[in-house]
């Protein structure tokens, strides 16, 4: 192994860790709330703090399940637009949203664990990505959700 396959493995093993570090995050966001509170809407749209994990969730298995495994969201039973993914039905929890979430990322681990970042996944609609791209797009949408919880954690806990 040269130089570079380390550089590739060190790039992998980062990318990894990042994804993982703000998949604990969003979740550690709707730790102690109650589940009036995860759901508790204080922004005009549909987004509440249970509504950015079952979104998230949605997000990730768009990516990983579609973009990368090749199965349309109908065929996965995704609702087909980001907006409606951020709805929640009467029987969603906490512990069931969170189990989902841990289902889609225990999937998303699976479908690209013998992938090269250079792999090209022909599932997105706009075209073919690379897997690092879409790792890219993936940690960038978590990071910004994650941001989004933080402050309607804020808002809940002092509100």
């Amino acid at each position: 192994m040269g130089p570079f396959d380390v550089a590739l493995d060190g790039e992998r093993t980062q990318l990894d860790a990042f994804v993982e570090e703000y998949r604990r995050a969003v979740e550690a966001s709707l730790d102690g709330l109650s589940e009036e509170q995860a759901r508790r809407r204080l922004v005009p749209s549909a987004t509440t703090p249970l509504g950015l994990l079952k979104h998230v969730t949605w997000m990730q298995r768009v990516w990983f399940e579609e973009c990368v495994g090749g199965t349309s969201r109908r065929q996965l039973g995704l609702v087909q637009t980001p907006d409606d993914s951020f709805r929640l039905a009467d029987d969603d929890t906490v512990a069931s949203v969170t189990a989902a979430h841990r289902a889609a990322c225990a999937t998303a681990r699976t479908v690209v664990a013998d992938l090269p970042l250079d792999t090209v996944a022909t599932g997105h609609r706009a075209g073919p990505r690379t897997l690092r791209w879409v790792y890219l797009q993936v940690l960038r949408e978590l990071a910004h959700h994650c941001g989004h919880a933080d402050i309607l954690r804020e808002q809940v806990l002092n509100g």
